[in-house]
């Protein structure tokens, strides 16, 4: 592959991976539970899509996630727990998206500066960011999962048989933003290579031409 193609492909990438995570962080549907109502009366909707900052419930129904205001006396145990783990994906996943941009303009610095050390060193910083995506995901799927079994330990079997619990697209597009930040860091490492072969190339030539 040609340096250009490798270095605007990961700006690319680079560039696409902040924006499906700035919509993921945006959007309310990381977590579906649908509420099937055959065997229900009642005019009310009991499903609820939820993202990082709010429940929305029924049709109009919302609610904000208190993970910061909660009276942390009032809850138990299990909840205050649950509340931490909250604390943290909204800390993380933000916090990713920020480093995301600078690492967008080091990569870009690193790219028309074509030095090696450089894009060497913008890959390593976007392959960190995707550490923390990745750890702001899998906090949030262990957080849904002990959630939906604390949820289950109270709530009568019988009540659960027409419920059904879900990840939404939400979370699809923010594992989405890790693999593109990955392939982002591989390719500008990949252009680091490939500038370091040039530079040892062009050096053969002048030797030889001596």
């Amino acid at each position: 592959m040609r340096y250009g193609w490798a270095v605007l492909t990961a700006g690319f990438t680079g560039l696409l991976s902040f924006s499906l995570l700035a919509v993921a962080i945006g959007t309310d549907y990381w977590y579906i539970i649908d509420v099937n109502k055959s065997d229900q009366t009642g005019p009310d909707d009991l499903s609820s899509h939820s993202g990082l900052w709010r429940i929305i419930e029924g049709a109009n129904g919302s609610s904000v996630i208190p993970f910061f205001t909660a009276n942390m006396s009032s809850l138990s145990e299990a909840e205050r727990h649950l509340l931490g783990l909250h604390k943290v994906v909204v800390i993380v996943l933000p916090l990713s998206l920020v480093l995301l941009v600078f690492g967008w303009i080091f990569g870009l610095v690193s790219s028309l500066a074509s030095s090696p050390s450089l894009l060497a060193r913008s890959a390593s910083y976007f392959l960190f960011c995707s550490l923390f995506t990745l750890t702001g995901v899998s906090i949030y799927i262990k957080y849904s999962n002990q959630a939906m079994e604390e949820f289950q330990r109270v709530v009568s079997p019988e009540n659960l048989t027409n419920v059904d619990a879900s990840f939404g697209w939400s979370l699809a597009i923010a594992w989405l933003s890790y693999g593109l930040e990955v392939a982002t860091g591989l390719l500008l490492l990949l252009a680091a290579r490939i500038t370091q072969m040039k530079g040892h190339y062009d050096s053969g030539v002048a030797i030889a031409v001596l």
